[in-house]
């Protein structure tokens, strides 16, 4: 009867150390893909990136080197950056850089205000030197991607409706959230509609680490740039 209790309690024994070991090496192997994405949102702020067409005839992406700005000097300016300057602000609670190219006209989100938004964007993961998923070509001339975006108290979550976001990191059957990065703007931004020539809708660019991105870039532990377009959209 000992014998027994002491091989199962060296079974659980074994089996303890075999789980403590497998967290250890998952929580290192994160550790290492987390190192490895800030490296390369470094390097990206520092160098840009220039992505032409297959062609070599047109610019489809270009971000020059980035000026890091803070919180603060981003409140000082009346929560604005100088596109001239190409500043972006960082945001070290979420790891957002964030770039405001419009504020855009109409409101902003009201506390309690459901919303139907239209967007069109350009995504590149920085670690690359291609465009991951576009809606900004001649196949989705007519096909913004369409999300629905709820403020409560001030916390923005959403989903796609439909649009290449929809279809590349979901499926009929699943609900796709849309990426906590992608909401986060709707705190500076207003979201109305182009209904003049100088009526302009927001635009904003980001550099979304794994966390505030889509699930494919969560999972897999990689940050994207995204320049976006936001309008408002009839329900």
């Amino acid at each position: 009867m000992h014998s027994y209790k002491g091989f199962f309690l060296f079974c659980g024994i074994a089996l303890l150390a075999c789980l403590t070991l497998q967290s250890c090496d998952d929580e290192d192997s994160y550790g290492k893909r987390k190192s490895k994405e800030r490296k390369t949102i470094n390097s990206f702020i520092k160098k840009g990136t220039l992505i032409m067409a297959a062609d070599a005839a047109d610019t489809l992406v270009y971000v020059p080197p980035i000026k890091v700005i803070s919180e603060k000097q981003f409140e000082e300016q009346d929560s604005t950056t100088d596109v001239s300057k190409n500043e972006y602000v960082y945001f070290p609670q979420t790891g957002i850089y964030m770039q405001i190219v419009r504020e855009g006209v109409g409101e902003k989100l009201k506390s309690g205000e459901n919303a139907t938004i239209l967007c069109r964007y350009t995504e590149v993961n920085v670690r690359g030197d291609s465009i991951q998923t576009s809606n900004q070509n001649i196949y989705y001339t007519a096909v913004p991607d369409k999300m629905t975006v709820s403020n409560t108290l001030g916390t923005f979550t959403g989903s796609f409706v439909s649009g290449v976001m929809y279809s590349t990191y979901g499926s009929a059957s699943t609900t796709v959230s849309v990426p906590s990065g992608w909401l986060f703007p709707l705190t500076y931004i207003r979201i109305g509609r182009q209904d003049s020539e100088d009526g302009r809708i927001a635009r904003v660019r980001l550099i979304l680490p794994d966390a505030q991105g889509q699930q494919d870039a969560s999972k897999n532990v990689y940050a994207c740039f995204y320049d976006i377009t936001y309008q408002r959209g009839y329900k």
